[in-house]
């Protein structure tokens, strides 16, 4: 599966953050296109648009001043594309929100948000569940956004397989360690984590925590994307 392919739908979505709803900015540069996001996300339970952008450059300081919980960031804006703003607004700020970008079907444009930092992707053709389910899916944080498409785009652009660098992150990592990492590339959750290896999801969050910190990344996504660039997993 690629970018240009259908999104599948997330299967289990849980509330968002207890102390409140789900902040959200918007950044397109696309008058109806931030419409329409507006209205399908202000119509929904839980969920609170607070904000807009229209460029790269100007989503980055809504973002900063505001502070939401996501991010919807089109990939190509004027000013600054959305892999730049994106850059900038995680290096900027000392409890970034999650940020989504969306596109209507560059791969490689995709990919390139993802390694910057982006926690997933939607097209601009999803519909409006997908669209509420990414995001509550994301706020939350304990899961891939479709992971199948994110390991398609890992097969299809991730740098060639290096044996040393794979073997450097599994000295680095535990064996539990290890294990967790294999199966969040498959896209399980923490809960689904946690039955497969029959331990309790306190401590399947404890060790997905001892995983970002070894890889220097800030959440699933970005593991994911470094064990597969390293050869530690394969995408195919």
């Amino acid at each position: 599966m690629t970018a240009t392919e259908p999104v599948p739908a997330v299967s289990t979505v849980g509330p968002g953050p207890a102390a409140g709803p789900i902040r959200v900015v918007l950044a397109d540069d696309e008058h109806l296109v931030r419409t329409a996001l507006r209205a399908i996300l202000g119509a929904e339970p839980g969920v609170e648009v607070v904000g807009e952008a229209t460029t790269g450059a100007e989503a980055v300081s809504v973002v900063r001043a505001l502070r939401p919980d996501v991010v919807l960031m089109d990939v190509r804006m004027p000013e600054a594309d959305g892999i730049r703003a994106t850059e900038r607004i995680l290096a900027g700020m000392d409890d970034p929100p999650r940020v989504v970008v969306t596109t209507f079907e560059n791969d490689a444009y995709v990919y390139d948000a993802l390694r910057a930092g982006a926690s997933g992707f939607l097209l601009k053709r999803a519909g409006a569940d997908e669209l509420v389910q990414a995001v509550k899916l994301v706020a939350r944080s304990d899961s891939l956004l479709f992971p199948a498409a994110v390991r398609a785009l890992a097969a299809a652009h991730a740098a060639p397989r290096s044996d040393d660098r794979a073997a450097a992150l599994r000295e680095q990592l535990s064996e539990r360690e290890a294990e967790v990492l294999r199966l969040l590339a498959t896209g399980l959750s923490n809960t689904e984590i946690a039955t497969r290896m029959t331990l309790g999801p306190a401590t399947i969050k404890t060790h997905v925590a001892g995983v970002l910190a070894k890889l220097g990344v800030r959440d699933r996504t970005q593991a994911v994307i470094a064990a597969y660039e390293c050869g530690f997993v394969s995408p195919r």
